[in-house]
């Protein structure tokens, strides 16, 4: 972050003084910590590896953050296969799909229990969907994924006995199976938090398993239970004793006892941990940044290491700006209205498409380590339309952005400086988080390649928290650049490309519990595509779904409600003491966790 200093100079030392001895205290905290573990990791199996800030909930309903603990704690009905995409048994052992297509029927695992001991069964998947996840009461983003049809109607659940639960859409939904990976919440913890209100009506539910829950409170199905919590340290993660896998030899999963998280909120530091021995494995839940790659390719012997390659990232890079012309109960704006008339300028977006120089941001930030990003579908996916097949695509031409925008209305004065219409100086505030430095460098770089078409931008990296609370709550924002994680079904997005979806990032609706937006418009063009989204869902016939999400592929790239700018290579450097790590772009490293291992020291 870079910090901009006030005041005299002698308050400044004062203030540089104070903070290099917090500095000191904090780094021999820290090495005392991991010496700690190291000792730790000399009598239990574990592996220590990082994130960089505290996650938001415990409460899987809640989550909408990745990474976070449900990654290790959490299982659903089925499981994707990280290196394949392929659909495979979970909590259910096997399930049957009817010849109309609008009923699976599965079967559960016999045995299965909590990781308090309690038995698993069906009650508790009828709970998490009918009482959980469909409950109107409780807003959580995981019905937006149930949503089915035009008319967002919700499937009807029914046990069919002990081990057999059933399924019902009120039409053919494509995504149905994949969907049914969501997390299964345990009914005997939380039951009588759903149907208990509190003093304002609401369901206590809305307030349990926050962070500042016992762990050892928490009641989980996955590999991994959390053991403790150390704000603004750590997460540590035990080995759930009653998870249901097994190895091919008959042995209990997972197998390593212990799972550490270190909280390090700064890639710098993540880098200089992982090079001194602290952590197991550096992008184990994303990706390395180009120049760590270029400086730990040279120390993976020495350092006793390997680099893994997963093929190009499945998430999204973007730039996007705030299309909301609603205003707030009091009638001040959303957004400055004459900013908002150049974001809702479709010409506009163009052209700031055209002025971004991908080229060298791949050459200068990614070092190569990238290609260009057109699309919100991954790469992966069968459904991607590729720039050969008719993608639109913004190559840089900053002589096309300065037509597109003379076009539009927009104008230069003798100082070259782009005004609007009406004389306005065009300026605005650009947004990202602060303890990703990849994203702060290509902020700098979309700041300088469009003060070259006359356009100021104020930069200003902030905290992830902050970023978040802005685009989901205060909506108080005008351009940010973040990332969106991807897949290999394009439905997973639909809360993103639905306009009254939850994650409707560039036009976002009023969220549940917030004050009504008033005077927000959506564009005939995001109606288009999240009634497309629908129809996708509903048809079965592969060849017709590709056609149907390429339509959506040209009119995002048309309208550009997200500017896309590079998809990154993944890798992750990890320890050759670990064993069994299989990487991906789409598992990344915790997919296949139950199955790897620690070689003694």
């Amino acid at each position: 972050m870079n910090w901009t200093v006030r005041g005299w100079f002698d308050r400044w030392w004062k203030i540089g003084i104070a903070g290099m001895l917090s500095f000191c205290v904090a780094i021999a905290l820290n090495a005392s910590n991991a010496a700690h573990f190291k000792t730790q990791a000399a009598q239990v199996p574990q592996v220590v590896i990082s994130t960089l800030g505290d996650f938001k909930t415990f409460n899987p309903a809640f989550n909408s953050e990745f990474p976070n603990i449900f990654l290790y704690t959490s299982e659903g009905l089925i499981s994707e296969n990280g290196e394949t995409s392929e659909i495979e048994p979970a909590l259910a052992e096997s399930w049957i799909i009817s010849d109309d297509k609008k009923k699976i029927t599965f079967t559960l695992r016999d045995g299965l229990k909590w990781s308090d001991g309690h038995p698993l069964t069906v009650d508790d998947v009828l709970f998490t969907y009918r009482d959980v996840y469909l409950n109107e009461k409780i807003p959580t983003d995981f019905r937006d994924l149930l949503r089915i049809g035009k008319d967002g109607k919700f499937p009807s659940i029914r046990k069919v006995d002990d081990r057999r639960i059933e399924f019902t859409t009120p039409e053919p939904f494509a995504p149905f199976l994949r969907v049914l990976g969501v997390g299964i919440l345990p009914a005997h913890a939380l039951r009588e938090s759903v149907f208990t209100n509190d003093a304002d009506g609401k369901p206590q539910f809305l307030s349990t398993w926050g962070t500042g829950t016992n762990p050892k409170d928490l009641v989980v199905n996955g590999p991994y239970t959390l053991e403790s919590y150390t704000p603004g340290q750590r997460y540590v993660f035990r080995r759930n004793p009653y998870y249901w896998r097994k190895d091919k030899q008959g042995q209990q999963l997972p197998h390593i006892e212990r799972l550490v998280m270190q909280i390090v909120e700064s890639t710098d530091t993540q880098l200089l941990r992982f090079r001194s021995g602290d952590l197991d494995m550096l992008g184990e839940l994303g990706s390395l940044r180009p120049e760590d790659f270029s400086l730990l390719k040279q120390e993976e012997r020495r350092g006793n290491f390997q680099i893994q390659q997963g093929g190009l990232r499945t998430g999204t890079l973007y730039v996007t700006f705030n299309l909301n012309t609603g205003r707030r109960q009091d009638g001040t704006p959303l957004v400055d209205p004459i900013k908002s008339r150049w974001f809702n300028t479709k010409e506009f977006r163009q052209a700031v498409a055209y002025a971004i120089n991908r080229d060298k941001l791949i050459n200068n930030v990614f070092r190569g380590l990238a290609k260009p990003q057109n699309s919100p579908i991954s790469v992966q996916s069968p459904f991607y339309l590729s720039p050969e097949q008719g993608l639109k695509t913004y190559d840089y031409n900053p002589q096309r952005a300065r037509e597109l925008l003379q076009q539009a209305g927009f104008q230069y004065n003798s100082q070259n400086q782009l005004l609007d219409a009406d004389g306005n100086r065009v300026r605005f505030n650009l947004l990202t988080n602060a303890e990703n430095k990849l994203r702060v460098a290509i902020g700098a770089q979309v700041k300088q390649d469009l003060a070259a078409i006359g356009i100021q931008v104020d930069f200003a990296p902030i905290s992830f928290g902050t970023v978040i609370e802005k685009m989901n709550t205060s909506l108080d924002w005008e351009c940010i650049l973040l990332g969106l994680t991807g897949g290999i079904e394009p439905n997973d997005g639909f809360n993103i490309w639905n306009p009254e979806g939850g994650s409707h990032l560039f036009n976002q609706g009023p969220q549940p519990g917030s004050p009504p937006i008033v005077g927000r418009r959506v564009s005939d063009w995001e109606r288009e595509i999240g009634n497309l989204y629908i129809q996708g869902a509903q048809e079965l016939d592969e060849t017709k779904r590709k056609a149907i999400y390429a339509k959506t592929q040209q009119i995002t790239q048309e309208n550009l409600p997200f500017i896309y700018l590079a998809n990154q290579m993944a890798m992750a450097a990890i320890r050759n003491r670990v064993e069994g790590v299989r990487y991906t772009a789409l598992g990344l490293t915790y997919w296949n966790i139950a199955e790897q291992k620690v070689k003694p020291d």
